[in-house]
């Protein structure tokens, strides 16, 4: 996998603050931006699923939710 480089600035009070902390702010930052991402890819497929909801492309049967209700309180 090829990497690229980004750079973030910082004031030097919280790189003074960044180095009393044992920890890879590189890894920590990496983890942040991908959780990040995942989550806004997340909201969009939601959105997507809305939409389509919204625009009637997809019906939900009826009877569906309460089955579905139940059928989770069962399980249980």
């Amino acid at each position: 996998m090829s990497t690229a480089t980004i750079t973030v600035k910082v004031d030097e009070d919280l790189k003074k603050r960044m180095k009393k902390i044992e920890i890879n702010w590189s890894d920590y930052i990496r983890r942040s931006i991908r959780q990040k991402i995942d989550l806004e890819d997340r909201k969009e497929a939601a959105r997507n699923i809305i939409g389509r909801l919204n625009e009637r492309k997809y019906e939900i049967p009826k009877g569906f939710i309460d089955r579905t209700l139940r059928e989770a309180r069962d399980s249980r």
